[in-house]
């Protein structure tokens, strides 16, 4: 199947919501240069998640979407969708980091081989989102969190 323009476009919004280089200010990824593994551990915020459970939270999205489009509409558990941290070492932040790149690129080659003629029906019954919708969503997640994570290396400052 050729690919479509609005895929093609979709595709690189969730590029530049995760990479940068885009208009709205820093990208995930942006957010995250310099981070270490200590800091990204951190609660510097009473009641907030840290860093580095706001991005496993953000690659628990990016599964959720692409399960979604093998046909399966099962919400997130819990656990599913904040799961925990585990060993905070600098090796197992990278390795955090590096599965975050890995979904993304995963859900963008899915965008762009995605039937254009299915971007306004749902992915699966419930919830009843549109492809299109879910596509774009993800990138509206991921600058949400940006934001907090933004917040939260401020807040390390102070």
């Amino acid at each position: 199947m050729p690919m479509n323009r609005e895929c093609i476009r979709l595709e690189n919004q969730l590029r530049l919501s995760l990479e940068g280089a885009a208009w709205h200010g820093p990208s995930v990824l942006e957010t995250l240069d310099g981070v270490t593994a200590e800091a990204a551990y951190e609660h510097p915020i009473t009641g907030a998640h840290s860093i580095w459970e706001l991005v496993l939270h953000i690659s628990a999205g990016y599964r959720l979407v692409l399960r979604r489009l093998e046909g399966d509409g099962r919400q997130l558990t819990p656990e599913e969708d904040w799961p925990p941290v585990g060993k905070s070492t600098p090796a197992a932040w990278q390795e955090t980091i590096r599965v975050l790149k890995e979904l993304n690129g995963d859900l963008r080659r899915a965008v762009l081989n995605f039937d254009p003629d299915r971007l306004d029906e749902p992915l699966v019954a419930e919830p009843p989102y549109t492809a299109y919708t879910q596509f774009i969503g993800m990138t509206q997640h991921d600058l949400y969190h940006a934001g907090q994570i933004i917040l939260l290396r401020r807040a390390m400052m102070t």
